[in-house]
């Protein structure tokens, strides 16, 4: 059985100074490996007390719910309102006779998508890099790299083919899971079809965009993207259980995965992440770090006032959509309401990611009207539909606790 590009989606979506180069592993050598970071020993993610709000209680019996009616192994949510728990639970098995549990680590995808955004913006703020300046200084093997700008990688509006759409790498995703892939290998592949559009002309997800811009921004900074997203994000948030592997491993303790998307039931849990983004940028999490990220991604806590608008539209909205040559399924138009930003999804009011590969789903979404951020990672059994099961939980906590704001991805 072939994969489907559904199945494999990273993320699914609607929805100058002198500049010094650093030599940078191409795969996972053992000096990788040992400077990767750990999560802290210390953790403080656990279940909240289910009595201490009325909304707990609901929220967790609305989370049971869909836990049954979609056949979810398990469900790990937390829900803060003003910065402030409202709560943490869990629900189910990581794996049979292990119940699930606020600490266990899981694939985050595209939670690292904001955060490249954020760091670009940021270079931007220090004047060491303009967001319309062309890729050619850092990316100069790339097609139209004289045309093509860092914020165009950004907000993937570059034309790049994405891999994922590519038959030949859905077929050898399939055929071995355990597989690691370099940049070079899936730049290639999206390098090797025509170009969607004109760069800046559309809007279309492309996974080699955020390969191309983790690349851009290590030689930019000269430094290595995972401590690049250290220094300037994990560290200044607070997130400790949020890491970089170099490898498929997932740091203890783990919410273990499952699919079907190969035609047999299995565990996919360390099947190889690194076709999904930039190496250093492919990153496992917990709860409690999903919605810190999403708290500090929703209100702009590391930008400033004009950066964060610009995060949130970098001039996407009103990028027309469906034309020749580009899917209509990826060619997306783009409006006030529902748009892609600097890495992020904009969707009514909401600020989100959703990442969905490999048996794991998860949504980290902000409400800024409401300052009410939902987190929630979810995996399958066998009967689960094949589809982001974390949006709908989420959803459903959306219309109980802002009921004039719905969340409605898909």
């Amino acid at each position: 059985m072939t994969f489907s590009r559904t199945r494999v989606l990273a993320a699914a979506v609607l929805t100058v100074a002198t500049l010094t180069s650093v030599a940078l592993p191409a795969g996972p050598p053992a000096v990788a490996r040992a400077l990767a970071k750990t999560p802290s020993p210390a953790h403080s993610c656990v279940r909240s007390d289910p009595d201490a709000d009325p909304r707990a209680r609901e929220v967790l019996d609305i989370a049971r719910q869909v836990q049954q009616e979609l056949d979810l192994k398990s469900v790990i949510l937390r829900v803060t309102v003003d910065g402030h728990e409202l709560v943490t639970g869990a629900l189910g098995e990581s794996m049979t006779g292990v119940p699930a549990e606020p600490a266990m680590h899981f694939r985050a995808g595209s939670v690292a998508f904001p955060f490249l955004g954020i760091v670009l913006l940021q270079l931007a703020e220090e004047g060491r890099i303009g967001l319309d300046d062309p890729v050619a200084p850092w990316l100069p093997d790339l097609p139209q790299a004289d045309r093509i700008t860092l914020r165009m990688l950004g907000d993937t509006t570059s034309g790049l083919a994405d891999y994922v759409t590519d038959q030949g790498f859905l077929d050898a995703l399939a055929a071995d899971p355990f597989r690691h892939w370099t940049p070079e290998e899936l730049v290639a592949i999206s390098t090797a079809q025509n170009f969607w559009y004109e760069p800046g002309t559309n809007w279309s997800y492309s996974h080699a965009n955020f390969v191309l811009l983790g690349e851009a921004l290590e030689k930019i900074t000269g430094t290595r993207l995972d401590h690049l997203l250290e220094q300037r994000i994990f560290g200044p948030l607070g997130l400790r259980q949020t890491v970089n592997s170099f490898t498929p491993d997932i740091p203890t303790p783990v919410q273990h995965a499952f699919t079907a998307s190969r035609g047999t039931y299995e565990e996919s849990t360390f099947w190889n992440p690194s076709w999904t983004t930039a190496p250093g940028a492919v990153l496992v999490s917990d709860i409690c770090d999903l919605t810190r990220s999403v708290e500090a991604v929703g209100t702009g806590a590391l930008l400033s006032e004009q950066s964060f608008r610009t995060q949130l539209n970098p001039g996407t909205v009103g990028l027309p959509g469906p034309v020749h040559g580009c899917p209509k399924d990826v060619c997306l138009p783009q409006t006030e309401a529902q748009h892609f930003g600097l890495g992020v999804i904009v969707d009514r009011g909401w600020i989100l990611s959703n990442p969905s590969f490999f048996g794991y789903a998860a949504i980290e979404a902000y409400q800024p009207d409401e300052h009410l951020a939902i987190a929630v990672s979810t995996t399958r059994n066998c009967g689960a539909p094949d589809r982001n099961t974390a949006q709908e939980v989420a959803g459903r906590i959306a219309a109980l606790l802002a009921p004039d704001h719905p969340l409605n991805v898909g």
